[in-house]
């Protein structure tokens, strides 16, 4: 009762086999012993309860026949009754436990060829990522898994390398993309998530515990993000570039190759700034920087 935490009516501290071996004065491998024996006596009455532990196995089966740890002792024993969920999961014997290690956490499965296929496919997972170097939909990954979606889901919550994140793509666990940890990182989810530009005052309202002016902050130095308007933020890999709209008319200008009418380069300047039409016109008058010909069409003064 002690070792798995049984001492109260919902679930108490779990002992490890050295702090109740120094407590009877044994060795923990004595304990160990022990609590071996104890199972061997309980086998007789697993028969009794058969329908849970069907209903244990039935529910791996559907995830895929293998389910992290965390998960599995969530769902079967809620919040209080955890610690009875894992020792009836140890007591039913053919339900094999894999404990954690530096590349995943532990898991449950039916059977120790699911883990061994887990294995396989996680490992397809982190090479594909790694080597798109950006974040996929599980219908990507789909082809890397022989099962189905659910059981490709139950394989990567186990992996320690790869998450999945709120949009419902998966990636290495260390990209901002994934587990953003910085304000900046969550800005860029915001943006991703709303595509659309946006005002720094709406992003911090959709990144919790944020202050409008380090949002701003944040946006105006990380070159992942352009200002496009008075305090309005766009993605710099939608196209947007970096740049006032004299550097804007100028791009346009000069990517032309030829003078253009200011209804030209006014709907072209407002697919990158979100900025009043009389914006664009002041700046285009500014003759330090271009140049009206008597057809009325524009040119760079550097042209």
């Amino acid at each position: 009762m002690r070792r798995f935490g049984l001492v109260s009516a919902g679930s108490g501290e779990m002992e490890t086999l050295e702090a109740i071996g120094k407590d009877f004065g044994i060795t923990r491998e004595r304990v160990r012993q022990i609590e071996k024996d104890a199972f061997l006596r309980l086998k007789p009455e697993i028969k009794k309860y058969q329908k849970v532990f069907n209903c244990f196995k039935d529910y791996l089966r559907k995830r895929g026949d293998l389910v992290k740890e965390e998960i599995i002792l969530q769902d079967l024993g809620g919040e209080k009754f955890q610690n009875q969920a894992y020792f009836l999961l140890n007591l039913e014997g053919n339900i094999a436990r894999f404990g954690e290690t530096d590349e995943s956490y532990s898991l449950w499965t039916n059977d120790q060829k699911t883990w061994s296929l887990a294995q396989k496919t996680i490992k397809s997972v982190y090479e594909k990522l790694n080597k798109t170097g950006k974040p996929l939909k599980l219908k990507e990954l789909a082809s890397l898994n022989p099962i189905n979606s659910k059981a490709l889901v139950s394989y990567l919550e186990v992996s320690k390398k790869i998450q999945g994140n709120q949009e419902g793509l998966w990636g290495l666990k260390d990209w901002p993309e994934i587990n953003p940890k910085r304000i900046k990182d969550k800005a860029y989810l915001v943006f991703k998530k709303e595509q659309k530009p946006l005002h720094f005052n709406q992003v911090a309202n959709l990144i919790d515990s944020a202050l409008p002016q380090t949002v701003h902050n944040e946006l105006i130095k990380d070159s992942r993000f352009v200002l496009v308007g008075r305090g309005i933020y766009a993605l710099k890999e939608w196209g947007y570039e970096k740049g006032m709209v004299k550097d804007v008319i100028a791009k346009i200008l000069k990517s032309a190759s030829r003078p253009l009418k200011k209804e030209e380069i006014l709907a072209k300047t407002l697919e990158q700034r979100m900025v009043k039409e009389n914006t664009v016109f002041l700046n285009l008058s500014n003759k330090k920087y271009f140049l009206r010909n008597s057809d009325g069409f524009y040119t760079t003064r550097e042209a």
